[in-house]
């Protein structure tokens, strides 16, 4: 198979990909491998010209989309659903310990939960306030 085919399939693969995970890098990883298939028809025999090309893509559309992205989410009525999390109720799913993160699930989603108490599995907990990827959470009512 040719290079610039398989450069297709592998930025297509990535664009794909990205539809599923709305992050934007899989589409900047896609969008350069379709530069480097350009390539790859134009200079079939260089695949270090191929390879700088998906990689100068990618990351120049990546420094230059941040500050759009950065504007865009700093704008007024931009409102990431995960804010929605703080105040909402859950249920431990895996017990939660003082330095110790375990798993709380929040409508259908599971999230690694930190709290300043022991919860145990199955207690009722609130989320009242949210990191990346962690939540801190205390008992219901307390």
């Amino acid at each position: 198979m040719e290079m610039g085919a398989v450069w297709l399939l592998i930025g297509a693969g990535l664009i794909a990909a990205e539809m599923l995970t709305l992050t934007f890098y899989l589409l900047w990883l896609g969008v350069g491998a379709l530069a480097a298939s350009i390539v790859a028809f134009t200079v079939p025999d260089s695949l270090y010209a191929q390879l700088l090309t998906a990689a100068a893509t990618a990351f120049l559309l990546t420094l230059l989309t941040k500050p759009l992205s950065r504007r865009l989410r700093q704008s007024r009525g931009y409102r990431d659903a995960i804010d929605d999390l703080v105040g909402k109720e859950g249920l431990i799913v895996e017990a939660v310990e003082p330095g110790k993160a375990g798993i709380v699930k929040v409508g259908g989603e599971t999230w690694s939960a930190v709290s300043e108490e022991r919860l145990a599995a199955g207690e009722s907990v609130e989320i009242v306030r949210r990191g990346t990827a962690v939540l801190s959470v205390r008992k219901k009512g307390g």
